[in-house]
């Protein structure tokens, strides 16, 4: 039987309950291999949000400093007890951030959570997650939360 090192994890996260649940697969993962887990958060760009034309007085630089202490804060309270941890924070494009940051730092393995959002949402939003699988240089372990179906789609009859 074959078998892999895994030495650096690639957990990224966007603090919410799917990715809070999918945590537990990334140290559960490090635990078994004496894997790095490396927590990444992406910080969307401010310059990059729908409302920047119209936030007069309002200092982007400032504001990106802000959301990337906010972000640094709220990985410092992710403690994985026994596992060695590196934490950072970006700014851009959460799957270009994610693929850059799992290159830069040579990661085995991706472990993320999909919201699982309906064909709509996804055609009109797209997925972190599918972005991810289909860029990242290494496995990526998608994770969705217990609760949600699969309905399968009715098909028109013709």
């Amino acid at each position: 039987m074959a078998t892999f090192p895994l030495q650096r994890i690639l957990f990224p996260t966007d603090f919410s309950d799917t990715a809070a649940w999918s945590l537990d697969y990334a140290s559960g993962l490090a635990s078994r291999f004496g894997a790095r887990v490396h927590l990444l958060h992406v910080v969307p760009d401010p310059v990059s949000q729908d409302w920047a034309g119209d936030a007069a007085g309002v200092s982007i630089p400032d504001l990106r400093k802000t959301w990337i202490a906010e972000a640094e804060r709220r990985l410092a309270e992710i403690s994985l007890s026994g596992i060695e941890t590196e934490r950072a924070a970006r700014v851009g494009h959460a799957f270009v951030e994610i693929i850059r940051y799992a290159r830069e730092n040579e990661i085995d393995l991706i472990v993320m959570g999909t919201h699982g959002r309906g064909a709509v949402s996804h055609m009109l939003l797209g997925s972190v997650a599918e972005k991810v699988v289909r860029k990242a240089p290494c496995p990526v372990l998608t994770v969705r939360k217990p609760g949600h179906t699969f309905v399968m789609p009715t098909m028109p009859v013709i």
